[in-house]
């Protein structure tokens, strides 16, 4: 008995059968691929298909009591509670203030301040990748700014830096708030209300209501977001005008690599004048010097003995002699002023 179809040939299973079928519908072989990787990057089994999800999660966890909690706390060791805190600091996406520990915790203040001392110690510049600082009022774990490029590398961010223009508005906004945009314009003596906005918008600065005088202009001030890209405890940890002249050596350093000019310095000179070329040149210089200096002590002399012949040729006179009457002789020999 004879078959119309041809059977699929042993090994091609359906697969191949798919192909051909394809294939006389017009589908390239590289189509039919792409086509079985996109069902493959499904991930979805075929017999699954309609069957619904069963439930795994437990939706009805009640939260321990907090009271529990905090008379456990109580009773942990000084190690114990500072591996809390540091796992609390870590979740936190702000920093964390001492209060904000206490309610979550239950532990004393007393307690909270030693582990966060000792944490800081444990967590400093110089000695962990990750460092403790104490800004804006709270705690925070920060990367080590020793690491600060690796940093930026891995998460592909550039370092925020801001305008001088920035930077002046800011410092007088930090130091002179609640200040005005007049009163800031003043200072700066330029128009700043393109760099307010954008201090504004980066939340740097914020505004604190409107001064009490004709016009009701707004009063800027600065943020929490400002303490925390400075990484300042409060206000007051801001450098005074003392400081900003007392700096320290590593600042001065600072300084003189970014001078345009930097001002030679006593090694540098000594080193300049025992090279034989700059001694040879600074002796012509003097020597040349010394012959200038020469030449117009003779012309000195020259004039003052000409002017002492001047003298004696014209002789002495009489007191109210002269051209006029009650005229002087000048040094020239001419009328001087009454």
């Amino acid at each position: 008995m004879s078959h119309d179809r041809e059977e699929p040939a042993r090994g091609e299973g359906r697969g191949g059968a798919v192909e051909r079928g394809s294939a006389a519908a017009g589908v390239s072989s590289e189509e039919l691929a792409a086509l079985a990787r996109a069902e493959e990057a499904k991930g979805v089994d075929a017999g699954l298909e309609g069957v619904e999800s069963a439930p795994i999660d437990v939706s009805e966890e009640r939260e321990e009591p907090f009271e529990k909690l905090a008379a456990e706390a109580r009773r942990l060791g000084d190690g114990r509670v500072r591996t809390v805190l540091e796992t609390l600091l870590f979740l936190a996406e702000r920093p964390l203030s001492r209060e904000e520990l206490r309610q979550v915790t239950g532990l004393e203040p007393e307690r909270i301040a030693r582990a966060l001392d000792q944490l800081s110690g444990q967590y400093r510049e110089g000695l962990s990748g990750i460092v403790l600082h104490e800004v804006a009022g709270g705690w925070q774990l920060r990367t080590s700014p020793l690491n600060a490029g690796f940093a930026r590398r891995f998460l592909r961010v550039k370092p925020q830096r801001l305008t001088r223009a920035a930077l002046e508005t800011l410092a007088i906004v930090s130091y002179r708030q609640p200040v005005t945009r007049p009163e800031i314009e003043e200072v700066r003596g330029v128009d700043c209300g393109a760099v307010l906005k954008a201090l504004l918008e980066r939340r740097l600065v914020k505004i604190l209501g409107k001064k009490e005088e004709p016009g009701r202009p707004i009063l800027y001030g600065t943020t929490r977001e400002f303490l925390e890209f400075f990484a300042l405890k409060d206000l007051a940890s801001l450098p005074t005008l003392r400081e900003f002249h007392e700096l320290s050596e590593e600042h001065r350093e600072i300084v003189e690599k970014e001078a345009p000019e930097p001002q030679p310095t006593v090694a540098g000179i000594v080193e300049e004048l025992a090279d034989p070329a700059t001694a040879a040149a600074l002796e012509t210089a003097r020597a040349r010097g010394d012959a200038a200096l020469e030449e117009l002590e003779r012309a000195m002399a020259d004039a003052d003995l000409k002017g002492r012949a001047a003298e004696a040729a014209l002789g002495p006179r009489e007191a109210g002699s002269g051209p006029g009457e009650g005229g002087e002789v000048g040094p020239g020999g001419g009328k001087a002023s009454p």
